[in-house]
């Protein structure tokens, strides 16, 4: 990798990031914590798209991974995020290096398998939800009964299908406003 490819993942990655945080307030309402597994990946596919323009060389999609996991470790977002981006992003990665770099329904998918690690943010309220809790008291009780009830053990997999078929959406998106980028790129 060169530093132009180094550039672009960080650049990226902050456009990213911004997303992320800015739809992440929402979830100060009970009801858009679920939803920010379809609001993020919908969202971000446009930029994440454009990323994947510039992506020519194998690490650069699972660097950009990686970094929005540590970003959530660091945000008190404790470990899963982490744990998932790593592993979806090495298999966001494999898939779009299978189609050469240039495939636009690879993109697609990767932009989906990508966006699983926004589901990783979930785990602790279904595997931890009384550690996950106990350094979030400061929303109130009614928060957190509301968000209880909102995300029962079975919404555990639920959030990752989401997540995956909002990415797909968001890539769809991506693509038809970035269809110049993808010609000028050569992945039409």
């Amino acid at each position: 990798m060169k530093g132009k490819d180094l550039i672009n993942i960080g650049i990226f990655s902050a456009i990213y990031f911004v997303i992320v945080f800015i739809v992440a307030m929402l979830g100060m309402i009970p009801i858009f914590l679920p939803l920010l597994a379809v609001i993020v990946p919908i969202l971000g596919g446009i930029p994440f798209m454009l990323f994947l323009t510039r992506v020519k060389k194998f690490g650069m999609i699972w660097i950009m991974s990686v970094i929005m996991g540590v970003l959530m470790l660091l945000t008190g977002m404790s470990w899963p995020p982490l744990a998932v981006s790593v592993v979806s992003g090495l298999i966001a990665e494999l898939i779009y290096k299978s189609g050469g770099y240039k495939s636009a329904s690879k993109a697609v998918i990767t932009s989906g398998v990508f966006s699983l690690w926004i589901a990783g943010n979930y785990l602790p309220l279904f595997f931890a939800a009384e550690k996950y809790w106990e350094s979030r008291q400061n929303f109130g009780q009614d928060y957190i009964d509301a968000v209880t009830k909102l995300m029962p053990m079975w919404m555990c997999p639920v959030m990752f299908v989401v997540a995956f078929v909002c990415g797909v959406i968001g890539g769809l998106l991506g693509k038809a406003l970035l269809k110049k980028h993808f010609e000028k790129a050569g992945i039409a």
